[in-house]
């Protein structure tokens, strides 16, 4: 059992940018989970409400989402970080997930000596449309400061680890740079086969058909409706099939409706078990304007999907070397679609590629290997040998 030097249980608070499920949520669920019943869990999140993730955690964990914390967005003034601060006393680690949740490590860094506050380790794993082109100076400047007293930095991808390092001037020994895993073992074909067509919301797969999937949070930062144009020159007997929440949903459709593609184009909402929707899948596919390392892409990998997707984040480096040639500039619609096209129209490419990823998905992502560099961190964070 994992235990603070005092003997009690140990108590992590998490406070997320947001906690709708997406890439980021499920790897905080999947240590959460892997955790056990070790460890108690207080978990806040800037979007009030946005707490769609939570279906994911396994039943019988000690996992709180505490009334009345204060908001983690709002005007900077020091009185507001001083009330954050105090909220975040009595917890033995802090865990601050993006900038949506940046004035937390501020309050941090500015109140956590003159409180006893625990060590704290933030995780950043992207921006959102605002950043997707180009970080903003002030921003860089406020994660700079906020991030003085963090204890560790824990980042997905080269790209974010050159980021913090050069542009938020963070110290070497502080910057860790693990990449997401899942749980390969449950995207093994003996599972697949065993997913029924009716296995999402509000849609089914029919006889004949073929599916080109995502899975993503529904935002802009997304591109989704990109990834409905891409897909429009598709044959009749594809439908995409984008599995997610969020704001864009009637943006899509509005552009499903407009190219007259809109009864070939399925959001079935959130789904609580991804590989049930890659299972389904005969293609994937991003859109997206800014990734870093998207946990998706390892789950079609896993699933033994071929991926296009823009070179975003380390997403050229994750694939295997037979799906690289799909892997198109970032923003160039036509070369989307055009790797689309190619993909679609021949099966056997698909499968020798999605089988190239299946092995390199099972040699290197495993959630294993995630797990245990993100206990090694925290448990360095609290002068324990181990963690949980």
């Amino acid at each position: 059992m994992s235990k603070s030097a005092s003997g009690k249980r140990l108590h992590l608070l998490h406070l997320h940018s947001t906690f709708d499920a997406g890439g980021k949520e499920r790897r905080s669920t999947s240590l959460i989970n892997r955790f056990g019943k070790a460890v108690d869990h207080s978990i806040v999140s800037a979007q009030p409400g946005a707490l769609g993730a939570r279906a994911q955690i396994d039943a019988g964990l000690s996992v709180h989402f505490p009334f009345g914390f204060p908001s983690l967005q709002g005007r900077f003034g020091v009185r507001r970080l001083q009330t954050l601060a105090r909220a975040m006393q009595g917890f033995d680690l802090i865990l601050t997930y993006n900038w949506g949740a940046m004035d937390a490590a501020m309050a941090h860094a500015m109140f956590g000596p003159t409180l006893g506050l625990a060590p704290l380790i933030h995780h950043e794993d992207g921006f959102n449309a605002d950043e997707a082109k180009k970080l903003k100076t002030s921003r860089n400047w406020y994660r700079r400061v906020a991030l003085a007293r963090a204890s560790a930095l824990i980042v997905p991808s080269r790209q974010l680890e050159r980021v913090a390092l050069d542009v938020w001037h963070q110290p070497a020994g502080r910057v860790h740079r693990i990449g997401n895993g899942i749980p390969v073992k449950d995207y093994e074909p003996a599972k697949a086969k065993r997913v029924r067509p009716d296995a999402l919301p509000r849609v089914v797969k029919r006889p004949g058909e073929k599916w080109l999937g995502t899975l993503a949070g529904l935002r802009p930062v997304k591109a989704l409706p990109r990834l409905v144009r891409a897909f429009r020159s598709l044959p009749d007997d594809w439908q995409l099939v984008i599995v997610g929440e969020g704001p864009e949903r009637e943006a899509i459709m509005a552009e499903a409706m407009k190219l007259e593609i809109g009864h070939r184009v399925h959001l079935p909402g959130f789904v609580a078990k991804p590989a049930d929707a890659t299972a389904l899948f005969d293609l994937f596919a991003l859109s997206s304007d800014s990734e870093q390392f998207p946990l998706s892409v390892v789950e079609a990998m896993a699933s033994g999907l071929a991926v296009a997707s823009p070179a975003v984040g380390d997403v050229a480096d994750i694939v295997a070397a037979e799906n690289a040639p799909f892997i198109t500039p970032p923003g160039d619609e036509a070369a989307l679609g055009a790797a689309l096209l190619q993909l679609a129209s021949d099966e056997a490419l698909r499968r020798r590629i999605g089988a190239a990823n299946q092995l390199r998905a099972r040699e290197e992502f495993d959630e294993a290997v995630m797990v245990r560099h993100h206990g090694a961190i925290y448990a360095a964070a609290l002068g324990l040998p181990s963690f949980p």
